[in-house]
């Protein structure tokens, strides 16, 4: 959260007529990308095998470092050939993450080399929302199109996303009677069953020779296009271009290939976290692969001896996959050997995301996480989400739970900082949730804790306490006494107030409105917990976009103070030696039945957070750690990990 007394906030401010204070959707938002490249940890490679039937199917296999790679399902087809192709086998499998991060498309070539090089017409079009289940269906361009006698091969389609038509482009090789191969483009229709529009020449080289397999990779605004050159020397070039479709190709003159060997079907993927690409073709007549890398995609060098298959793909390509990705194509087909608990568990969430409310729901026995939709230019998110996991590791998305934008009015921007309370009430579980929208706090209610959840129609604090005239009314927590069975709205930016809520649990006691701020380093955050006779008052110090933003901690013998503060209060601090800083804004559970504790925070994204100035600020990821307590009940400084937690039963 800004401060209040920001030099660098109140010269912004001034600049916005009736702007309020404090953190403010001040310039046009930009919302996070569907997928973070921090959140990618391995690679998917989709490939077939060789020119048997048997061998025309779609196979999988992972790597976790982009080198080294293992088959999945025991290098045995992922997909029936049968079942989604025409002609009973499909080749050159290609695959691309969709433009909201999980949708994914595959296109296949359809074909049985055993009939012939020029026996194919049709291509596969495949759609995914998980990676392990598709719909399938063939696009035959000689029955799809007029005037397609002469057509004799459909090679190797590949899939782009084009912005500029904000469509999906298929693009592949066709060649007719005694011309040459060339490329071809048309955009896929929506639901990615079919093509619109009549096909049109995407690329030809200049010298009015034969290109098939084309693979293009967007590098800094540009577009390379990596093609071989059929029948002309049997290798790779590449052309460049600033726009898919206006036929301004710039061709190198060069191969790009490190072997004198025949090779075809390249592949270009980034590595994770680098600069560094690597470029993969099938040579074929070797029966083997060759890898090179490059950062800039003009120079490569061969990098075999880093690499390692235990298969033997034919022309393939590679995609990132997230750690959920990962872990869910190994549940369906087997780990072939890939090292799992090497796998980071912090974040534990795909993703940005801040201010972490936790909830063990009595009624549905499971977790349920509440965070700040992060990633959003200066804090412009305007929903709210909820993840819920049986183990405290494994997270599912459960969507938006509540959007301002759509559902409530008196707010409608700045979706902050939730916090959740679980009720009986006359037998049945609510769910109450209180959350910051527009510097107010609201709240909402639902019968189940993933909700829906409905606003109940205004702000439940719109103003500051008496005699406070700083700060921000945000940043809320609620909590149940356990010995009264009383419950307490806290919030606050600057101070910390505390009121008794009535029985309903969406309105307040007005005469019990009290500001308690424990001490100068308390700045926003909240959260209160009970523990062996003590409360404890939790909260975040210095600026979100802080590397030093952090956690302190006081105790209390009631709910409404006064707080005391220990020696040695800081809970939770950065730790520059894993690249850990700005970790705050926390909330801790309590596994039921047990004296088991742990923290949930937010931090920095990671590696690139520390990099980023006041962007670090909203550019933030949900983190779980142990916390535990000494004899006397003082709270032990939590160790932010990177490798996080074990799974919880």
């Amino acid at each position: 959260m800004l401060s209040t007394n920001s030099f660098r906030t109140l010269i912004i401010i001034s600049l916005i007529l009736l702007a309020p204070a404090g953190r403010q959707l001040l310039f046009a938002q930009q919302g996070p990308k569907a997928i973070a490249e921090k959140d990618y940890v391995a690679y998917l490679f989709t490939y077939f095998t060789g020119n048997r039937m048997e061998e025309e199917a779609v196979r999988f296999a992972v790597s976790l470092d982009g080198y080294h790679y293992k088959a999945l399902n025991n290098d045995l087809p992922i997909l029936d050939s049968k079942k989604i192709s025409s002609t009973g086998g499909v080749r050159d499998p290609h695959i691309l993450r969709g433009e909201d991060g999980k949708t994914f498309y595959m296109v296949l070539t359809d074909m049985v080399s055993a009939k012939g090089w020029d026996s194919n017409r049709a291509m596969v079009l495949l759609k995914s929302t998980d990676l392990i289940n598709w719909t399938s269906h063939v696009v035959n361009i000689q029955q799809r199109y007029a005037n397609q006698d002469k057509l004799l091969r459909v090679w190797a389609p590949q899939t782009i996303y084009d912005p500029q038509a904000a469509k999906y482009m298929v693009y592949w090789s066709m060649k007719y009677g005694d011309e040459p191969d060339k490329i071809y483009y048309a955009y896929a229709n929506p639901d990615f069953s079919d093509l619109e529009g009549e096909p049109k020449q995407l690329f030809f080289p200049s010298n009015g020779k034969s290109c098939i397999d084309g693979d293009i990779v967007r590098k800094d605004n540009t577009y390379y296009l990596f093609y071989k050159t059929e029948g002309h020397g049997n290798g790779i070039k590449v052309a460049k271009a600033a726009s898919l479709t206006d036929g301004n190709w710039e061709e190198s003159v060069d191969y790009k290939q490190q072997t004198t060997d025949a090779v075809e079907g390249s592949c270009v993927f980034k590595l994770i976290g680098t600069d560094t690409y690597v470029l993969m073709y099938d040579v074929y007549g070797k029966g083997r692969y060759q890898f090179t890398k490059s950062t800039d995609l003009e120079h490569f060098s061969v990098i075999d001896n880093e690499v390692s298959m235990n298969f033997h793909p034919r022309h393939g390509t590679v995609m990132p996959i997230t750690r959920t990705e990962l872990k869910r194509l190994t549940n369906k087909w087997g780990n072939p050997g890939i090292d799992l608990e090497s796998l980071r568990q912090n974040p534990v969430l795909e993703g940005y995301y801040a201010d972490p409310e936790i909830l063990y729901a009595q009624k549905t026995k499971k977790y349920y996480l509440y965070p700040t939709s992060d990633g959003f230019d200066h804090w412009g998110g305007y929903s709210f989400k909820t993840f819920s996991s049986d183990n405290l590791v494994d997270w599912k998305d459960e969507g938006v739970i509540l959007d301002l934008k759509k559902n409530v009015p008196w707010a409608g921007r700045n979706a902050w900082a939730p916090a959740i309370e679980e009720k009986k009430i006359d037998g049945k579980y609510k769910y109450f949730y209180y959350y910051s929208g527009a510097q107010k706090i609201g709240v909402a209610v639902a019968n189940e804790p993933t909700g829906p959840f409905r606003d109940i129609g205004k702000p439940l604090i719109a103003s500051k306490p008496k005699g406070i005239n700083r700060g921000q009314e945000i940043d809320p927590d609620v909590f149940t006494d356990p010995k009264s069975g009383k419950s307490y709205l806290y919030w606050g930016n600057g101070y910390m107030a505390v009121a008794e809520l009535n029985k309903d649990m969406v309105s307040i006691k007005e005469s019990t409105v009290k500001v308690i701020t424990p001490d100068k380093t308390f700045r926003e955050g909240t959260y209160v917990f009970y523990r062996k006779g003590l409360y404890y008052f939790l909260w975040s110090e210095d600026d979100t976009r802080s590397e030093n933003y952090r956690v302190r901690y006081g105790t209390a013998k009631s709910p409404l103070g006064p707080i005391e503060i220990p020696e040695n209060n800081l809970v939770l601090a950065k730790d520059p030696s894993q690249g850990i800083y700005g970790t705050g804004h926390n909330s801790v559970l309590q596994i039921p039945g047990k004296d088991e504790w742990y923290m949930v925070y937010h931090r920095f994204s990671r590696p690139d957070g520390i990099k980023m100035g006041e962007a670090a600020g909203y550019h933030r990821e949900v983190c779980i750690d142990k916390m535990s307590f000494d004899s006397e009940g003082r709270i032990l400084p939590v160790k932010p990990s990177l490798h996080g937690i074990e799974g919880v039963k």
